[in-house]
């Protein structure tokens, strides 16, 4: 079932690709963008997680990022430690928080994100993001969520493809409000 605006977070602690065990406590009293990522070597994924390092600065000193990815930990690090990134980027192989926080599931989805999104596709893949590897489901659909200082969720975005997620006027605007 899908979160809505005003639910409060759910606690999340998963590993991360650095080693450690994220737990939500750390991120209290900060506005967040926690974001439901697929598969680890997802073209889409690697490129929005690409995007948002390179604009991490925008956002304010005391926002931050939640990765999530629908792999296991060993693939994730492979494919994501390379983005070098400010914020934890977390494994969460066994799906219990896609559950917790209604991620969905869609072929359709899955499809239209390939052809209507086939720039994007190709730019993600062009800076060698390539799935070759592919574990976790190819059908999970993003999804992000506005966080703010008190652990509520201002916005929940449910994304309709494989590649729709907040826009970053959105997250730029929330996290600098």
């Amino acid at each position: 079932m899908r979160l809505k605006t005003s639910t409060q977070i759910k606690h999340i602690r998963l590993p991360a690709i650095d080693g450690s065990t994220f737990n939500s406590e750390t991120i209290k009293g900060k506005p967040v963008l926690l974001s439901f990522f697929r598969f680890a070597s997802c073209p889409f994924c690697n490129l929005r997680v690409n995007e948002l390092v390179q604009r991490f600065n925008e956002f304010g000193d005391d926002f931050t990022i939640i990765a999530i990815f629908d792999s296991p930990l060993d693939n994730l690090t492979r494919h994501t430690e390379g983005h070098k990134a400010p914020f934890p980027i977390l494994a969460d192989e066994g799906n219990k928080y896609y559950k917790e926080y209604g991620i969905e599931h869609s072929f359709i989805g899955m499809l239209k994100g390939m052809f209507f999104r086939m720039p994007i596709l190709f730019k993600g893949m062009l800076k060698g993001y390539i799935p070759l590897i592919i574990k976790g489901s190819m059908t999970t659909m993003p999804a992000d969520f506005l966080i703010d200082r008190e652990g509520n969720i201002k916005t929940a975005h449910y994304g309709k493809d494989e590649g729709d997620h907040l826009s970053f006027d959105k997250i730029k605007a929330f996290s600098n409000s």
